[in-house]
């Protein structure tokens, strides 16, 4: 199982699926916030199933 998602790439969805999460408790306090829990895995876990599908990958390549 190898990582498809890049150090930058993760940051930003790190950063994006906190804020959708904090949208639940904060602000609008609307339940689509929860939609934010999907870039928060693929961030931690540095895996995305939509890259593997289509075989992107934003990881830099080793020499």
């Amino acid at each position: 199982m190898s990582v498809n998602v890049g150090n930058m790439d993760r940051i930003l969805r790190l950063v994006v699926g906190l804020a959708l999460i904090a949208m639940v408790f904060v602000g609008p306090q609307t339940p689509w916030g929860w939609i934010g829990l999907v870039p928060l895995l693929t961030g931690l876990t540095r895996r995305c199933p939509a890259y593997s599908i289509f075989g992107l990958s934003t990881c830099q390549r080793r020499k």
